[in-house]
């Protein structure tokens, strides 16, 4: 199975709550990371300003700090799953979250891929994407989101 673990509570409480399901079984926990020249502007002035941004990025090492940040997270979460009842392995991955996980579940044939929902509105789900619903939708394997606020 794979576990996506972005380090939030929502993301924590869908492992523990996947794991009073499907305890004891193999996981592997996976959190992704964007490069901070793929991020996405969302208002026409940082359009302007965008292509500076990814030039200093690129020369401050970003990249490089958003890639052990995961790294820290994803460790966070398989301690996180381990500590739930899972035999639980790492990964980090390059990209977009959704593409990620649904590329590293196929990867490793995950059977289901659990994943949190954050409880954003139409609105921000709309300006910012839904990483669940976008799992859901392009996934070829079954997918449990656990819905925001939890409790597991």
């Amino acid at each position: 199975m794979l576990l996506a673990f972005d380090g939030s509570h929502d993301a924590e409480a869908a492992i523990t709550t996947a794991a009073r399901l499907l305890r004891g079984r193999e996981a592997v926990v996976v959190t992704a990371w964007e490069p901070a020249a793929t991020w996405a502007p969302y208002d026409p002035v940082t359009l302007i300003a965008a292509p500076l941004e990814r030039l200093i990025a690129q020369a401050a090492g970003i990249d490089e700090s958003l890639r052990e940040l995961a790294n820290g997270i994803m460790e966070r979460g398989v301690q996180v799953a381990t500590e739930a009842g899972f035999h639980a392995t790492g990964r980090i991955a390059r990209g977009r979250p959704a593409t990620v996980i649904c590329a590293v579940a196929d990867e490793v044939k995950a059977d289901p891929i659990v994943v949190g929902a954050r409880g954003v509105g139409r609105i921000e789900s709309a300006l910012l994407g839904s990483v669940s619903g976008a799992v859901v939708i392009h996934a070829q394997r079954p997918v449990i989101v656990v819905p925001h606020h939890h409790a597991p």
